[in-house]
């Protein structure tokens, strides 16, 4: 039996933590969706256009230690406003998400466009300050980062860009539970995610 969550929000504010914590919780298998994002602007740096790189993705293109720096983080959000690059994409993810025994899908239009027939939906959110201080202090202990001020600026400038794309912008579904994890330690959200989905179950 099929059985999606849709796992929504901004950058760092811990839907990937809290989705691979869901899947394991309900034996679910888990997609980061961004990873597809981050795989296609990653061949954009070097050279390769946008569509053609969505087109020719091959599942080993997601497990490049590369995907999670700041240039290409940038780079996947620049790619993921073209409409040519998320229908590209969309038809691996909705297989995805009704494989059986389950689907966790994290992102930032699971919700509202991959799986709008999603049986449980979550929004994950912080303020922009808190989301920019997780970000530096990642980014800092790997040696990427030594400017909080200009990590806040990138994560302004990406929910900008996300929310107010003409394709598919980063907003709540209509029917998705909010969950705000400004206050919140990776423990306490991790819980009542798995609580606000165990009533939808």
């Amino acid at each position: 039996m099929a059985f999606t969550i849709a796992i929504d929000g901004p950058a760092a504010a811990g839907k990937g933590t809290i989705s691979k914590a869901v899947a394991a919780h309900f034996g679910f298998a888990h997609l980061d969706t961004g990873l597809l994002y981050r795989a296609v602007g990653a061949k954009t740096l070097s050279g390769t256009s946008a569509i053609a790189a969505a087109q020719g993705l091959q599942p080993e293109d997601l497990e490049n230690d590369s995907l999670r720096t700041p240039e290409v983080a940038q780079a996947a959000s620049k790619v993921a406003a073209f409409p040519e690059v998320r229908a590209a994409l969309v038809d691996f993810q909705r297989a995805f998400a009704r494989r059986a025994g389950g689907a966790v899908l994290d992102g930032r239009d699971i919700g509202t466009v991959i799986c709008p027939q999603a049986e449980a939906k979550l929004f994950v959110t912080a303020s922009a300050e808190v989301r920019a201080k997780r970000r530096f202090d990642e980014l800092a202990a790997k040696g990427l980062a030594d400017d909080y001020e200009a990590v806040l600026r990138d994560v302004r400038e990406r929910d900008d860009r996300d929310m107010n794309r003409s394709d598919a912008p980063l907003k709540p579904a209509a029917d998705a539970v909010l969950l705000d994890t400004s206050d919140l330690s990776i423990d306490e959200a991790v819980r009542q995610a798995i609580s606000l989905i165990s009533e939808r179950t």
